[in-house]
Parts: structure tokens; sequence; C-alpha cells
């Protein structure tokens, strides 16, 4: 076993299927934002229990940014543009011409004092390639990440995960050299998962059995939204505006961009706010 390897197998076929139906996304748009919940969700299992990740995918492509959360397992997010499905002449998802030039972001809540930012070039949309890149240049960690999302005929969500494999200090030069061997011929991670692969089994797969697993992780789609949240950012803002919402609108109606729920505050609702505005 070599104790100088971190790998992280992730499946989540469930997660990207629940993001593909509140959002009715497009297969290149669940493609783009399926990859890029996997990755936050794996990133998000490296970091202690209460550190929440933030990644921001900021491309000029058709799909627009797009915006994932994480903390310990459990992610939202979504794409600018639902609507987008363009396909290379073989058929599969052009994920990099959605997605387009630009940078990604990686915001880190470590409860210090202000949140941690890093971020490093789109080299090629297609996610993985750019995370790879991302590790080695902003984090200085040389990686290798694998991410998918696979359709049926109807074009439906039918399995998606990804791995991330990160090489630490001492690691020797022919395991590296076996390792990326590997890599070379592995099946993509979407195909092992609808072969019907475990995360462990992935990792199997990936060290030919010589591995120590160390812990394991329930992943799932969950929105932190709520009615109250979104009270204080009515209140936020100011009471000339609450105001203006009462007189125009007389309720206000919003609608949250992690989970698709819609919040509505009556025209009661609104003049209560008024009131604790003006304390």
């Amino acid at each position: 076993m070599n104790q100088t390897v971190r790998i992280y197998a992730a499946i989540t076929t469930d997660i990207v299927k629940h993001a593909e139906e509140i959002f009715n996304l497009w297969p290149t748009s669940c493609s783009a934002l399926g990859r890029t919940l996997t990755m936050a969700a794996i990133m998000s299992c490296t970091y202690k229990n209460d550190d929440y990740l933030t990644i921001k995918i900021l491309g000029d492509g058709p799909i627009g940014k797009i915006i994932v959360g994480a903390n310990d397992g459990k992610v939202r997010g979504f794409c600018e543009n639902p609507g987008v499905d363009l396909r290379y002449n073989d058929g599969k998802q052009a994920v990099a011409k959605a997605v387009g030039a630009g940078q990604i972001e990686v915001i880190k809540d470590l409860h210090m004092r202000a949140p941690f930012s890093s971020s490093s070039e789109i080299i090629s949309g297609e996610i993985a390639e750019d995370f790879t890149y991302y590790f080695a240049k902003s984090e200085q960690i040389p990686s290798s990440v694998g991410l998918g999302v696979l359709f049926d005929k109807e074009s439906k969500v039918k399995a998606a995960g990804g791995f991330l494999i990160q090489v630490m200090p001492g690691c020797k030069e022919e395991y590296l050299e076996k390792l990326e061997a590997k890599l070379s011929t592995l099946k993509s991670c979407s195909t092992m998962i609808d072969e019907g692969y475990s995360a462990e089994d992935i990792i199997k797969e990936i060290t030919d059995g010589d591995y120590q697993l160390l812990e394991t992780k329930e992943l799932k789609y969950e929105c932190t939204c709520s009615k109250e949240r979104f009270e204080r950012g009515l209140l936020s803002l100011g009471k000339e505006e609450l105001i203006s919402i009462l007189n125009e609108d007389h309720k206000a109606e919003i609608n949250c961009n992690f989970c698709n729920k819609k919040y509505i505050f009556s025209e009661n609702d609104l003049k209560s706010l008024i009131l604790k505005a003006t304390k």
C-alpha cells in the first residue's frame, strides 16, 4: 500500500438526478452542473465538518455562471442557463463549448477572520481538467480528477460521479508511473458507476486493490434556504424599498436559486417587515 497518495471517489447519481429534476436541466447544462456538484461534494469531504466550500465556474459560454456550495458532503448549486444542449459530431456533450473561457474560483469558509479565496483559469471547460489544473496551480498539489455524467436514450441522467487523486510529498516515481499507466486505460467513472461499481470499487480499480479505506461519508443534495433567511434579505433593502414593493406589488415572491423553492411574503408579511425596519 502506498501512503503518499490520497484517493477520493464519489457516486453522485441521485444528487445530479435531483438537480436535473428541480431545474428541468437540459443535457449539457446537466453535465456541467453535475460535474461541478460532484467536485464540490468530494472537496467538501477533505475539510472539517463545519467548513463551507463555494465553487464558481465563471465562463463566458452559453451556460453562464455555475455556482455550487458544499459542506460535509451536502451540496447545492445552480447554473444560470439550464436550457443548454450542445453536442459534438459524435453525439457527446459539448461541455467545454457550453462553459467557455474564464475562471474557476474556490472560496473556503474555514471560520477564520475572512474566507479564503483562490482561483485559476479555465483551461478546457470540461471541468475535470480544469480542477486538475486548479489543484496544481492554486493549491500546489499534483492531482488527477475524473468527473462524469452519463445519460440514457431519453437524455435523462443514468449515472454520475467522480474521483480525486492527490499525490503527497515522498511519493516514489515508480508508483507515479504505475498510477499514470493505470489512469490511461481506466474506464470513465460514469461508465464504471453505470456498470455497478461502488465508490470503493472505483478506488480498488485505480489502485489494483492496494489501498486502505479510511472513511466513508453520505452525500446528498441539501439546500439551506428558509423563509427567515429571505426575510433578513428583504429587511436589508430598507424601509423605503419595502414600502415601494407593498404599494406596487402588494406581495413579494422570491425563488431560491439553489432549490427552486418559492417563498411568498403577503401584504401583511410586508407590513410586519416595514414595522421591523422602522425600529
